[in-house]
């Protein structure tokens, strides 16, 4: 591929520790100056797009600020997803005090991982993935970017490739048109590599001892195999709740129903304000719609933001027009063949067109047996290694494993940290020995809020607040015996990214040094060594 020389800078417009973005004969790039010289890279996220520059620069580390995917600062490559490409290189040059960069006439800003192709004749084993969602997709790249050159199976009971679920409940929702999910990787990069993928293949059987899965009227061995099947909707158990206009939200075709029901509708009832109510309400709203809330709970989100966040969710909502009915739960759809009424248990009837039901998830395990499971909910017990047997390995919404500080277990529902939790169980089914102690994240949007989330806190002592509620503009503190145990923010996407670096690094102040007047983030992380 030709290339032209062109000048982005002098030297001394870039201080050590530092990037920026630079526009370059109609090409923008990101600039990075270290230690050891300058790199350049594509200047946007592979992901959705985000500018890195806004994000945070640490140890040769850049970290995306909308959804922390992570790239080395050097080579572009991607070490955090989400995403699934990395970052193409541009050569640089300094002489006489200015930086050249080598800029290719075409070429694109994300670029393939170099992919090993399968070759069974050179190794014969068999890995098996069961669920095509963010931790079996991230897996099954990964196990060709880690060399591993034997079969790989994906057994989905989607009836599509796998494919971005974020966008359901948010952007999908809202779009004019019912369309197909955005895809991860094309048919073509699954035949290329070698990944053969079944959809609407259910595993009905899997037997430890013979090392085999079962789907429809298929057995099938395997060398290592990934159960990453995510969680199933929990159904509402009252009467009318079979009705062709109760919906559940988890896969496309889910959303594809409801963004065809809205289209007619004028009136939407949503049972639960967990995330995806809250989104779903967001999302109807904005398509026109009267939505109300029905919730047992008297704050939205309190159990996992706090209660003056969970206001804050609510005032936003209630500011866009939708309505809520909290403490309560529903009783009751009536209609004749869809529901028309919503019955509450205080007797008040709420008209409906269409009802969303989004009460959780409970992990999908019911066919497995053998292996050790958590009695409560049927989440697999995993060790550091994502390991339930020395063949057999959990990953995302299934797996309960060790917590990032204190290594109890517990299970978290976020696709990044399932996308995660795929790429390092395919290290482990391939050979390596990588534990996982990852810090999880997460991020919600709801109207013009956008809310990130880094670490994990089931229950907390004390809130810290930094900035201002009211105008959507602070970070909140979990801390639990004096350790912030996670952070979320609004409109603090780079304080966040700084955070997340803490956190990893196990280097975040302690809960007493952090006040409620605003602290720079960026330079805390910068103020210590890798």
């Amino acid at each position: 591929m030709s290339s032209q020389r062109e000048t982005v800078c002098q030297v001394n417009d870039l201080e050590v520790g530092h990037m920026q973005q630079f526009s370059v004969a109609g090409k923008e790039i990101l600039l990075i100056r270290s230690e050891s010289g300058f790199s350049a890279i594509a200047p946007h996220c592979s992901h959705y797009g985000a500018p890195l520059a806004k994000g945070i620069l640490h140890a040769g580390r850049i970290v995306c600020p909308w959804h922390n995917a992570c790239y080395d600062a050097e080579s572009g490559i991607q070490i955090e997803p989400p995403g699934c490409d990395n970052l193409a290189k541009y050569p640089v040059q300094v002489e006489s005090g200015t930086v050249y960069v080598e800029l290719p006439k075409d070429g694109k800003e994300h670029v393939m991982p170099d992919l090993t192709e399968p070759d069974p004749q050179s190794d014969q084993r068999v890995f098996v993935i069961v669920g095509g969602g963010a931790a079996g997709s991230a897996a099954a790249q990964m196990l060709r970017q880690v060399a591993y050159k034997g079969r790989i199976v994906m057994l989905t009971v989607d009836s599509e490739l796998p494919y971005d679920r974020t966008k359901l409940s948010k952007a999908y929702l809202q779009s004019d048109e019912v369309k197909g999910p955005d895809l991860l990787r094309s048919a073509d990069f699954y035949k290329r590599y070698g990944i053969e993928v079944e959809t609407s293949a259910r595993v009905s059987k899997l037997d430890v001892e013979s090392q085999q899965v079962t789907y429809g009227n298929n057995t099938l061995g395997y060398d290592a195999l990934l159960l990453a099947t995510g969680g199933q909707v929990r159904q509402l158990p009252i009467e009318g709740a079979d009705k062709s206009n109760v919906f559940t939200l988890r896969q496309a075709e889910d959303a594809q129903q409801i963004l065809r029901a809205a289209k007619g509708a004028k009136k939407a009832v949503i049972i639960g304000d967990g995330f995806i109510g809250m989104e779903v309400a967001a999302s109807l709203k904005q398509q026109g719609l009267d939505v109300t809330i029905v919730a047992s709970h008297k704050i939205p989100f309190k159990n996992v933001l706090g209660e003056s966040v969970g206001k804050l969710f609510r005032q936003v909502h209630e500011s866009e027009g939708v309505k809520f009915k909290l403490e309560t739960k529903a009783k009751a759809f009536h209609g004749e063949n869809k529901v028309e009424t919503v019955e509450l248990e205080s007797g008040e009837k709420l008209e409906a067109d269409l009802v969303v039901v989004g009460i959780g998830v409970q992990p999908a395990t019911d066919f497995i047996e053998g292996l050790l499971m958590d009695e409560k909910d049927g989440s697999l017990l995993v060790n550091q290694y994502l390991q339930a047997t020395p063949s057999i390995y959990a990953a995302g919404d299934i797996a309960q494993f060790p917590h990032f500080i204190t290594g109890q277990p517990v299970r978290i529902e976020h696709w990044r940290l399932a996308m995660q939790h795929g790429q390092i169980a395919a290290c482990n089914m391939a050979g390596q020995k990588v534990p996982f102690d990852a810090v999880p994240f997460f991020w919600t949007g709801q109207f013009d809020m956008k809310l990130r989330y880094v670490g994990h806190a089931e229950d907390w002592d004390d809130t810290i607040i930094q900035g201002n509620l009211d105008e959507k503009d602070f970070l909140a503190f979990y801390v639990k015996d004096e350790q912030v145990m996670a952070v979320s923010g609004i409109g603090r996407d780079r304080d966040i990214a700084a955070i997340s670096e803490l956190l990893r690094l196990r280097k975040m102040l302690p809960a007493s040094e952090i006040q409620t007047a605003d602290t720079d983030w960026a330079k805390q992380l910068a103020s210590i060594s890798s």
